[in-house]
């Protein structure tokens, strides 16, 4: 009885586990475009949880609309890419022009305005609307452990997303670019690179990411207008601890805190996961406030 006993302690505990990563990947997905722009931009975009709020409006509206699904899906995270885009391109022009920390503090002050503005717009003309994937099938058996078949297909497309943006970023002439940038603008322009250009194309990859993530979070659970403030926490949160200039260390910071937030949740109940993150972020900022995993691109 007590091996039986054990056996299904042992089974909830991977499952659990497994789903930490699943979930840690959307995180992943999440930080990696604030940690782009904050790496290149100089701005921490407190609006890029409302991105993936309008990824999810525009998704639902188009799609009852008639439109296809997948077309509707896709058409949302290409237009919400552009919006970031047109962020780096419009508002955030003169922010550009200040130095050291009045660029930090008004790039804060306007993208958290842009922020309320997003919310207040989404919360208003779409109350009640949400943002859900269905998948066929609710439950698949691995291996005699049993898995919510939304949180795979959402982890997937999470480790699909992050696998493409560090073939991006390593592989390609303007990835490369972009790593160049991120770890040394002065020397990047000395070597011809276009930094404003390249900034642009961060940001827009950037509102990429966050579309990915809203069709990732879509699928596990849904996106709806007033959460966007709790999805910035979240990828503030993993951007502070994995390193805010490091997307490799944003993708393993979400892992990780993924799994630590699933074993609190299973351990401790989930009333208690957030204050166990953010004590993780006290802890990182006092002890290393790089980051864990700063150093890289």
């Amino acid at each position: 009885m007590t091996a039986d006993l054990a056996s299904v302690a042992l089974s909830d505990l991977i499952e659990v586990l497994i789903d930490g990563i699943l979930f840690g990947l959307q995180l992943s997905l999440l930080a990696t475009g604030l940690v782009l722009i904050f790496g290149l931009g100089g701005i921490l975009n407190l609006a890029h949880g409302e991105f993936v709020i309008v990824t999810g409006v525009v998704s639902a509206v188009l799609i009852s609309a008639g439109w296809n699904p997948a077309l509707a899906i896709l058409a949302a995270i290409i237009f919400t890419a552009f919006i970031a885009f047109g962020l780096d391109r419009s508002i955030l022009r003169p922010v550009y022009k200040l130095e050291g920390e009045m660029e930090v503090l008004v790039g804060l002050f306007v993208t958290l305005g842009l922020a309320f503005t997003l919310e207040g717009v989404t919360s208003y003309l779409f109350p009640g609307l949400y943002f859900s994937v269905r998948v066929p099938v609710e439950t698949v058996n691995i291996l005699g452990l049993n898995f919510r078949a939304s949180a795979l297909v959402s982890g997937l497309i999470s480790l699909l997303s992050l696998v493409f943006l560090l073939f991006f970023l390593g592989k390609t002439m303007i990835g490369k670019a972009i790593r160049a940038a991120l770890q040394n603008q002065t020397g990047s322009k000395i070597c011809g690179i276009d930094v404003d250009r390249m900034r642009s194309l961060v940001f827009f990859l950037g509102g990429l990411m966050a579309g990915l993530a809203a069709l990732a979070r879509g699928i596990a659970s849904s996106v709806e207008p007033g959460s966007g403030l709790e999805l910035t926490s979240y990828a503030l949160i993993v951007g502070v601890v994995g390193g805010v200039r490091s997307v490799y260390g944003a993708m393993i910071a979400g892992i990780l805190l993924g799994i630590v937030n699933a074993l609190a949740g299973y351990l401790l109940g989930t009333y208690l996961t957030l204050v166990i993150l953010l004590a993780i972020v006290i802890t990182v900022i006092l002890y290393r406030p790089s980051g864990l995993f700063a150093g890289g691109v």
